[in-house]
């Protein structure tokens, strides 16, 4: 069963405390923002994103060398971030970014009962290219945003762990497998990270379908907005990750959601179809979880 609080314990600091909390710290590193920004800005170009990412020289290089590995098949070694602009196009470029960034926040592991923070950074990178095969295969437009969607959904799961760590420490240690995780969650701090991690990429500027697959990837059901298949692939996406084994805490708490299946038009023999297939794109985009 999910620990509680009992009154001789402390009370845990409630989500606007936390959210003052992780304003005066940030979290995120700004060069992510700043490319974020940037790349979802419409007046800007190539020449804008690629002075942000030369304001980070260790960004930049890991960049290139993603760019140049098997994923991408580039017939001529690229040495430069114009050329990769030009070869990839901005919103791939930005993902990139994006996830070498994100990327920074899990170098220092720590296990947890079964949650472990590189198993975590594993899970969004796999939900991001699950998200995106989907949303290829659907013909889904903006399919390169399903991706940063997908990376980016449980950033509210590594904001509790930095910044109520004893009481995420706390969940973590009572899992109630039973319970789907944001029931675990409120169970301990009257929030989850999906209410948590949507106020945070409000308050950073994320783009609005990834704040609504940050909020409703767990029930897409409930969202009302212009960008619901991106939050369908996302949470239909972190449903096979998670059936594959592939979870953010180490335990499979997610259900499947009916209206989100049909939604994308997909059957079971879809869902295995796309399961299988994702084993290919986790091989031809290794480097993404070395970043």
């Amino acid at each position: 069963m999910i620990a509680t609080l009992t009154s001789t314990e402390k009370t845990p600091p409630t989500m606007e405390k936390v959210l003052r909390r992780i304003d005066e710290i940030s979290t995120l590193p700004q060069v992510a923002l700043k490319v974020l920004e940037v790349a979802n800005d419409p007046d800007s170009g190539a020449a804008d994103l690629k002075a942000v990412l030369e304001s980070d020289a260790a960004l930049s290089a890991r960049l290139l060398r993603c760019v140049n590995s098997s994923a991408y098949a580039v017939r001529t070694r690229i040495t430069n971030l114009q050329q990769a602009i030009a070869y990839l196009g901005l919103k791939q470029v930005r993902n990139l970014a994006m996830t070498a960034s994100v990327s920074e926040l899990f170098k220092k592991d720590e296990k947890i009962g079964s949650y472990c923070r590189r198993d975590l950074w594993r899970h969004l990178v796999s939900v991001g290219l699950c998200a995106r095969l989907i949303a290829l295969r659907r013909k889904i437009r903006n399919f390169e945003d399903a991706f940063l969607a997908g990376l980016l959904h449980d950033v509210g799961i590594v904001l509790e762990d930095q910044h109520v760590h004893p009481e995420f420490v706390q969940i973590m240690r009572a899992l109630d497998e039973t319970k789907i995780l944001t029931d675990n969650e409120r169970a301990v701090l009257g929030f989850d990270h999906t209410t948590l991690g949507e106020k945070i990429a409000e308050s950073w500027g994320f783009p609005d379908a990834v704040r609504a697959a940050i909020r409703y990837h767990h029930a897409s059901v409930n969202y009302r907005g212009e960008d619901i298949d991106i939050v369908r692939c996302v949470e239909v996406g972190n449903l096979i990750c998670t059936l594959k084994g592939i979870t953010s805490v180490g335990a499979r708490l997610v259900r499947a959601s009916q209206p989100a299946l049909q939604g994308l038009s997909l059957g079971k023999d879809d869902i295995i179809v796309l399961a299988e297939d994702l084993d290919h794109e986790l091989t031809q985009n290794a480097t993404l979880f070395s970043l």
